[in-house]
């Protein structure tokens, strides 16, 4: 356990932050999840709208440093060539 102050300050602060942090990259997959189950029922205008909330997702997670950008970019190539196949 930590015994300054400054050590119990940051431990309440790594706590918020790992909440926080959790509760985007959750919001993330969901985002996800939702362009792949459009997909899923061939319902291409849907699928697009859901595909750019996505990728704003994405974005938000790269600039605050949750996720590579690599990563950021192999989701959104992969989602987007989904959708292509749909029409």
């Amino acid at each position: 356990m930590a015994n300054t102050n400054q050590a119990r300050k940051r431990v309440r602060q790594a706590n918020k932050a790992r909440q926080r942090n959790a509760s985007q990259k959750t919001n993330f997959r969901s985002s996800v999840k939702k362009v792949l189950n459009s997909i899923s029922e061939k319902n291409s205008e849907q699928s697009k709208k859901d595909y750019l909330k996505a990728v704003s997702t994405m974005d938000k997670l790269v600039s605050k440093g949750l996720i590579h950008k690599n990563k950021a970019a192999r989701h959104k190539s992969r989602l987007n060539k989904q959708i292509k196949s749909l029409v």
